[in-house]
Order: C-alpha cells, then sequence, then structure tokens
C-alpha cells in the first residue's frame, strides 16, 4: 500500500494554480524527511497548461523543474498533464529534466484520445500513470474495459478518480474490483472528500485490490479536499500498511511549519495532529490537559506519549501510568 501524495499539484488549488517556490521546497522536504517519496507536483491543471490554457501559476513549468532537481535522487517526482498537452515537446521537456513519471489525465470515456500521449511518455523512458477522471460517470464493468484498453498502450499504473467526492464506499470497492481483475498493473484510487468519506473510500478501494491511493496534506485540494495524507496514514496504519511513513515526524512537520504557512494564507485544516492522535490511539479527549502536563514536565513529546499509554489503558489512564510510560520516552 503505497501513497501518492499530490498536495503540490491538486492541493495548490486552495491558493490558485499552484505553490510558489518557497512552499513547493517546504513540502517536498517535509514528505521525504516522513518517507512519504512518491509525490506529484507543479501546475494544477498538469505540465503544459501555463502555456496551453492559460493556468498561471507562481512558477512556470521550466521553473518548477528546476527547482525540484535536488531531490530527484530521494523521491519519485512527477508531473500530472491533461491528455491534450501530451505532447512530444512536453514530454521531452520533463524526460529531460528528470522527471520519474507523468500522469495523463482524461475523463473516463475519453482514453482513446490518450493512447499516443501514453505511447510517447513510455518512448521517452517515463513511468506512465493515467487518471479516469470522473471515473463514476461510467459503470464498473465499461470504467475496466476503457481501462484495459489504456493499459495495453504501455501503462504503468492507473487511477480511479472520485473527481466530485461523490461516491460512497461499495461502490469504490466494486470499482476498484472491476479493475484490478481486468488489468495486471496496479490500480490507484484519488477520492475527494465532499461527502465527508475520503478515507473510508481509500479504505474500500484497497478492499477492492487497489494498492496505490492519491492524498493531500491537511486535505488540501480543490472544491471540499482530497484525502488528508496523514489521515490516510494513520488510518491504514491501524491496518497494518504504511509503515514506511514515520507519521510522528509527518505531523511534527505540520505542526511546526505547514499549518502555520497556510494559516497565514488563510488555509485551515478541519482535523489537526492532535485531534488525528486521539482517533488513532483510542484517547478521548477529556484526558489532554493531563497527558500535556506530564509530556511537559519529563520533556516527552506528546503523540507518542498518548499512543503508548492508550495501548495499555484507553478508558481512564491514571497520572500514575502516563508517568511510568513517559520514563520510558525519555
Amino acid at each position: 500500500m503505497l501513497i501518492m501524495d499530490c498536495t503540490l499539484r491538486d492541493g495548490a488549488n486552495v491558493l490558485g494554480k499552484g505553490f510558489d517556490a518557497q512552499l513547493t521546497k517546504m513540502m517536498i522536504e517535509g514528505l521525504i524527511g516522513a518517507g512519504i517519496t512518491i509525490i506529484e507536483m507543479g501546475n494544477c491543471l498538469g505540465l503544459g497548461a501555463y502555456a496551453a490554457d492559460g493556468s498561471i501559476a507562481p512558477c512556470t513549468d521550466v521553473e518548477y523543474l528546476e527547482l525540484i532537481q535536488p531531490y530527484l535522487p530521494q523521491a519519485e517526482i512527477g508531473m500530472f498533464m491533461g491528455y491534450k498537452n501530451s505532447t512530444q515537446e512536453n514530454i521531452d521537456l520533463a524526460a529531460r529534466y528528470g522527471l520519474k513519471f507523468l500522469r495523463i489525465g482524461a475523463n473516463a470515456g475519453d482514453g482513446a484520445g490518450a493512447c499516443e500521449g501514453i505511447r510517447r511518455v513510455k518512448a521517452a523512458g517515463l513511468k506512465c500513470r493515467y487518471s479516469l477522471m470522473k471515473a463514476y460517470i461510467l459503470p464498473p464493468e465499461e470504467l475496466a474495459q476503457e481501462a484495459k484498453m489504456l493499459a495495453s498502450c504501455g501503462l504503468d499504473e492507473i487511477t480511479i478518480m472520485d473527481s466530485a467526492g461523490t461516491m460512497l464506499p461499495h461502490q469504490v470497492t466494486a470499482y476498484a474490483k472491476a479493475l484490478t481483475a481486468a488489468l495486471d498493473i496496479p490500480v490507484a484510487f484519488h477520492g475527494h472528500n465532499n461527502l465527508g468519506l475520503s478515507v473510508a473510500n481509500a479504505l474500500a478501494a484497497a478492499e477492492g485490490g487497489a494498492t496505490v491511493f492519491d492524498s493531500g496534506l491537511l486535505g488540501m485540494a480543490r472544491s471540499a479536499g482530497n484525502c488528508a495524507t496523514e489521515l490516510l496514514a494513520a488510518a491504514f496504519q491501524r491496518n497494518g500498511h504504511m509503515q514506511e511513513v514515520d507519521l510522528y515526524k509527518l505531523l511534527d512537520f505540520l505542526d511546526a511549519q505547514l499549518i502555520p504557512a497556510m494559516e497565514q494564507r488563510g488555509y485551515h485544516t478541519a482535523v489537526k495532529p492532535y485531534d488525528l492522535i486521539l482517533g488513532l490511539s483510542g484517547c478521548h479527549s477529556s484526558f489532554t490537559q493531563r497527558f500535556q502536563a506530564i509530556a511537559e514536565e519529563c520533556h516527552v513529546p506528546l503523540y507518542p506519549l498518548v499512543v503508548e499509554v492508550s495501548k495499555l489503558d484507553q478508558k481512564a489512564p491514571s497520572e500514575k501510568l502516563i508517568r511510568q510510560v513517559a520514563a520510558t520516552l525519555v
């Protein structure tokens, strides 16, 4: 089970068409530091959209490609690209700057127009992913047939994209099952949170056989946002997956850097890291002051303290127990 973090592409919709260089570097470093190394970034509408579609982001495609150069040895960094922009010129640009992948996107049912672009990406030596945008407009069986046709063009991975956040968990499972049965390449899922179901739908996609899951830090993305990267990692870790993600490092990054930076720009996240920890651990919020006081007094990190104590007592953790666990964290 892998995360593809899309904050630096889809997430930038919360500010316009893209993040500036400072925020881009900050988030890439925060993600890599936490063990999340599949990263989609750039202009919100994808490679080529700045010039072709008037999607004016803080950086041009070339400027984004230049600023990610130091990070390419550390992560699998790529860009999205609308199928109409999958020109040889754009693909050659991506290859020249060392991108690891391009992900072509088209609405479900429009895949025939993307076949040539897929072949160009593969001929350039890049991994090719594909997004079945608005996947819900076709029944699962028809979407699976389109996915099979696209896979025959050389795809490496295909994404079921719930672009409007309208799908229910049982529907997501059905779509994922249909595609995984029809294909021998990985199936991914990209969920939006318009019905508050993005995490549940990611779990449902996993039940159907999906193995890659799109997400955005703090849930940032178009409209109601994507499945939040931190919530996705926490939910999957409860099931024993995504252990390569250092959740504490990720939450520390959010607390110390990203949340303050985004709040200065008017963006506020619905679920703060501490509230996530309460859900992950099963700790009731009424014990917060006790945990905070002991963590500060004993100079130990709050989040691991809550998690480790809750493994022993979720009902009514005593001050004595909390201090005993705190002593092991020093």
